[in-house]
This record gives C-alpha cells, structure tokens and sequence, in this order.
C-alpha cells in the first residue's frame, strides 16, 4: 500500500475534483463576464493587434516565469491578447461565433477524449455522427441511405470527398495521372490543394470562368469538357461552390448536375460556409439542385456556430464506393472490406479524431433546427442591410449585391488611386481595433470585405463601420 504521496503531489492535484472544480467556476465566470460585458456596455475594441514579435516577447517573458499561476489567470492574459470574436464589431474571417454552450461541450470533448477511430473508442461519437448526418442528409433532400461523417475542416472534408469520387468512378489506379476535375476559377484553394494532394496535375484542374456574379459559367462546362476528353483527359469530378469564399457567390447547382449526369461525372458541393442555408425558408433556394449532388460538404464551425475543426461529409446514397483508402489494420478490425459506420477511421483520412460532433448533436438536441434558421436569416439579412447602406453612400461602392453574409465593397475617393486608398484604411480599421474586417482582389482590384458572423451586429455597428471608414480616409486626405 502506498503511504506517502510527496513524490507525485502535483500530478496528483492535477487530477483533484476539488482543484478543478473551483478553477473551472473561475474561467466560466470570465467567459460569461465578457459575454455580458460586450452584451451591455456596446462596442468595444475587437482587436488591439500587436507586432508578431511583440505578441512572442510577451509569451516568452511570461512562459519562462517562475512565478505560481493559475488557470484562470492564465486564461485572463489569453483572451486579453487575442481578438473578441464575440464583439459586435468582429466582421472579419469566416469563423464562427460560438455559442456559448459550446465552451461547456469542448470541456466535455477535453475531459471524455474519446475519438472515432474504432466503435470502443467512441461509442456515443460515432453513433451521434450517425444520427446527426442522416438528419442533414434529409434536410439536402439525399436520397433515403445516403451516408457520411464528420471531418476535421473543410479541407479535409473537399480531399475526402475528392478522394471517394476518385475511387467510384471506376478508373484504374494504373491511369490515375489522366484524371481532371472542373471547378469554378473562385473555387476555395482546398479544392485545388486537394487535387495536387491526391496527384492530379495542375494543368488538369480545370478552372471554368465566372460571370459577372463571380458564379461560374455552366455555359462553359460544355466546351471546356469536350476539349478536356480531347486532350486525353478522364474528367471525374465537377465541383460547385454554395458559396465562394472572396465574395460569397452561389454556383447555379441545378444545372451543374444536369451537366453531371449527361457525363456520368461525380457532382461534389462545396457548401462549407453557405451550406447552412438549407436551414433557412428564406434562403435556401440559393441550394436549389444540391440535392442531385454526389457529395456535398458543410462546416459545422462556420454558420452553425461550433468551435472549429468540425465538418461534415455527407454522401449521397448509391453514389459511393466503400473503402476509399483501403486501410488495413488488423490491430483495429479484423473485416476490412465492409461499410461497418461504427469504426470512423476506415472512411477517413484520420483515426483519432475527436468527437466534435458533440457540440453540434448538443445544439440541435437543445435548440432544434430553429436557431440554425435565425442565425442565418439574422446574418443574411444583415448583409443585404449592409448593402443598401453602402448604395446610399455617394463615396461607397459595392463589388456586387451580396446573396449571403459576405459583402465586398470599398471607398471611392475624390482623387488619387482608389486601390491604394482603401488598402491604407484597412490599415487603420486594424490599427484602430473597434471593427475587424478583411480585403480581397476582385479581378486585380482591392475590396475591403466584411463576413457578418455575429447575431448580435446590429444596424448601429454597420453604421459605425462606415463611418470609421471615412474618418480612416479623411486622415489619408488630410495628414496633420
């Protein structure tokens, strides 16, 4: 019998109840102070960004203190170093804006540690994963069987579901290197990584062009389709967008899948950002056809407000082989040619892959679909809001009316060079911390850009954005 436990005391606290039970109330009462702090008190800074070197000589100097310190000390430094995402003036990346159950969900993910790889290890996991695609792959109107996963991000989910449409189409491995995809040039970069991932060669991406709605031209697919066979390539996948990550275009997916089946080619969606607007009355015509799709994929951390990396891949029944890596690993299961659901690791490329799917089974158990509705409606909404605003400004320009939460626009200056003026007002929007936003090339031009991820954005801060914008540019204008 052990008698004294001097020699281990710190590894033992660690695993108290009671250590962990009062610094977790500490860290939960600074989330849910901040929450109320940005909730009452109205904006405040999103971001007070430091130099890359500056952020690393703070970290450095605090990492090699010998001083004691706690979790929720810690925790205080952290979230007082990094931008708000839950501030009202966070209109920057398409990254979520968490629902606050889900900081309680990811301390169950961290304590628990199951994973998906095999049925043992993640009991509850994989069947949640279950249960949750087969609701969303009824909800995109797959047909009854359709099956899937979840993946970490929408890389992944692309690669796999490339990797799959490889596998069905029925092309031996031994010509491979004549294989081609068709994607619309605005296409996410994962796709094209995806694809030199998996071997394909640059000059068989086949980027089709847009229109003027940055929405590619099925027009196109016709003629660039016949030259591609032509020029000895095996096209086996076309690939729409719901939507376009730059300016947030939808491809018209009906007739991308028209397309599709006069081939026999495989249809994959990319519906990682726009993908949640199925749950919208309002606003899910904007994925009318993705239901003739193979494959689609939908990030639960963007528009359904989990924490990342959590995406789903979902396929459409009848148009998928099993078995996509053909992994062999006795020590994990002895069939290794069955579908078997349960043992995640043989459709994906990861084995231990956490069980973010609890964040999302949690929602939809707590709040329905209903709060996907409204999140997206609020969001959207707000982005046409965002618009009109912009058009009735004589010094704002929209790149083109938005169909979702990502607006594009920029300042049109009396004089000088309209590109280089609003590259300097991103500047200062950063500088100044109250908004964060972003910017993208629209056809060799410069845009600033805003993706409207928090709920609670209202009429007020897309005012106040505007406004900074012309103080930004009256101060390029008029240096003191």
């Amino acid at each position: 019998m052990r008698t004294s436990t001097s020699k281990n005391e710190i590894l033992l606290n660690a695993y108290s109840a009671d250590c962990f039970k009062k610094e977790a109330q500490k860290v939960i009462d600074i989330i849910a102070n901040e929450l109320e702090n940005i909730q009452t008190n109205g904006l405040q800074n999103t971001i007070d960004r430091k130099l890359p070197e500056e952020q690393l000589a703070f970290w450095s100097e605090e990492f090699a203190s010998t001083g004691s310190t706690s979790l929720s000390q810690l925790s205080e430094k952290i979230m007082e170093h990094s931008i708000h995402f839950h501030s009202k003036g966070y209109m920057g990346h398409q990254v979520a804006v968490t629902l606050p159950v889900t900081a309680l969900t990811s301390a169950l993910i961290g304590y628990m540690n199951n994973c998906t790889t095999v049925y043992e290890l993640g009991m509850a996991g994989n069947a949640m994963e279950k249960v949750v695609i087969s609701h969303m792959a009824e909800k995109y109107g797959y047909d009854k069987g359709a099956t899937g996963f979840v993946a970490s991000g929408g890389s992944m989910g692309n690669l796999t579901a490339l990797v799959t449409a490889r596998t069905s189409s029925g092309v031996e491995e031994k010509d491979y290197h004549r294989l081609a995809i068709m994607v619309s040039e605005e296409a996410h970069y994962s796709v094209e990584r995806a694809a030199k991932i998996m071997g394909i060669a640059s000059e068989n991406i086949i980027k089709i062009p847009t229109d003027k709605s940055f929405a590619i031209r099925t027009d196109l697919l016709e003629s660039y389709y016949e030259k591609a066979v032509a020029d000895g390539k095996t096209v086996f996948c076309v690939i729409g967008c719901a939507c376009t990550t730059s300016v947030g275009a939808h491809d018209n997916l009906e007739q991308i899948g028209t397309f599709a089946e006069k081939h026999n080619i495989g249809f994959h969606v990319d519906g990682a950002h726009g993908g949640a607007a199925i749950f919208s009355e309002k606003y899910k015509y904007l994925l009318k056809g993705i239901e003739r799709s193979d494959s689609l994929i939908v990030d639960f951390h963007k528009m359904m407000m989990t924490p990342p990396l959590s995406t789903a891949v979902i396929y459409n029944a009848g148009h998928r082989k099993i078995n996509e890596f053909s992994p062999k690993a006795a020590y994990l299961w002895q069939d290794q040619l069955s579908e078997e659901w349960w043992n995640s690791a043989k459709h994906t490329l990861e084995c231990t892959k956490p069980l973010t799917i609890i964040h999302t089974y949690a929602i939809m158990r707590l709040y329905g679909d209903e709060i996907y509705r409204q999140n997206v409606d609020t969001l959207y909404d707000l982005g046409k809001e965002f618009a009109e605003l912009i058009k009735e400004e004589p010094d704002m320009e929209l790149a083109i009316d938005p169909c979702s939460n990502i607006v594009c626009f920029r300042y049109v200056p009396d004089h000088g060079n309209i590109n280089e003026t609003n590259k300097i007002i991103a500047e200062e929007l950063l500088k100044d911390g109250t908004y964060y936003t972003t910017s993208t090339a629209i056809r060799g031009e410069f845009y600033l850009r805003v993706t409207l991820m928090n709920p609670l954005t209202d009429t007020e801060e897309l005012t106040g954005l505007l406004q900074k914008i012309r103080e930004a540019a009256n101060k390029h204008n008029n240096p003191e």
